[in-house]
């Protein structure tokens, strides 16, 4: 199995490349956890997708601690390696989202994969949950079938600014019933609302399904990107420079044509993550204490 890291962002909202944010005993970052906890799960590979200019950076870094111990793949998010000829020669003001990210990954990922932030702390059971499903999930047979791990929205916020976060609707099968993608989410006066333009604050309950972006993918999914590319584009003229096309986007559009079935696999799991610079001394200290239960050894990778 392989894990796909998508790392080419930035952190516009924390400064510079938070993904290279020391946060272990041993200078560790978010995403040794992640790897090191996929490893344990049973993937054999990490992937990750990274700004080419940012390669020596990861693999002087990560690379180095990682490859020791899972077999390794860099794929560079390139601007102009794109699903078809739509947007050729637009000059972006930022890169053109995740799913474009996972599109560059489609000749390196021949199996069933899963997808991960390179900023977000998962957690331990999380990775067993989907090293599960991906084991026993469906081939094509009339639809796709993927898979997707739910956190409580309340185990997903920061105390010190809003975060971006996929609210869910899941039936009681557990499958998902439709994503949508808010981009400004916060405790305001106790109550979690989030924030939509034009329209201002909206209550959320504490416990609404939240997704953070940790997907279970077929290789179908590729072409999915492609055949959606278009529309993403014709959708995005009016802001072609910076709107970003969304897995979360991507899963929504397939869930209401019907190509897909997503099974929402809830974790018991808490979010952490560097989202503002004041997060860091929590997750610090997270991590701390994880290790001191013996959940992580002092050095991940001795």
């Amino acid at each position: 199995m392989t894990l796909v890291i998508l790392a080419a962002g930035l952190g516009s909202r924390f400064g510079g490349l938070k993904q290279i944010e020391p946060v272990g005993a041993e200078g560790e970052f978010i995403i040794d956890y992640s790897v090191y906890d996929a490893i344990r799960a049973g993937f054999n590979t990490v992937a990750f997708i990274i700004k080419k200019d940012f390669f020596e950076a990861f693999r002087d870094t990560i690379g180095k601690r990682v490859s020791k111990h899972i077999k390794v793949e860099y794929v560079f998010q390139d601007m102009d390696y794109l699903p078809t000829e739509a947007g050729r020669g637009v000059v972006r003001e930022k890169p053109w989202g995740t799913a474009h990210a996972l599109f560059c990954c489609k000749d390196i990922v021949k199996e069933k994969f899963a997808v991960t932030n390179a900023d977000d702390f998962y957690g331990k059971k999380s990775f067993e949950l989907m090293a599960e499903s991906l084991k026993s999930m469906k081939d094509f047979d009339e639809i796709d079938h993927y898979s997707m791990i739910g956190y409580m929205l309340r185990n997903t916020l920061t105390e010190y600014g809003h975060v971006a976060r996929g609210l869910c609707n899941v039936n009681n099968d557990g499958h998902l019933i439709n994503i949508d993608e808010r981009t400004k989410i916060q405790r305001n006066n106790g109550t979690i609302q989030y924030f939509e333009d034009e329209k201002g604050w909206f209550d959320v309950d504490e416990d609404t399904v939240a997704s953070m972006n940790f997907w279970g993918f077929t290789p179908t999914i590729f072409q999915h990107i492609i055949n959606g590319w278009d529309n993403y584009i014709k959708e995005s003229k009016d802001n072609i420079t910076k709107a970003e096309y969304y897995i979360p986007v991507l899963v929504k559009s397939l869930l209401s044509d019907n190509k897909c079935e997503v099974k929402v696999i809830s974790t018991p799991d808490r979010w952490q993550g560097v989202t503002y610079a004041s997060d860091k001394p929590g997750v610090v200290n997270y991590i701390k204490a994880l290790t001191a239960e013996g959940t992580y050894p002092v050095g991940l990778w001795g």
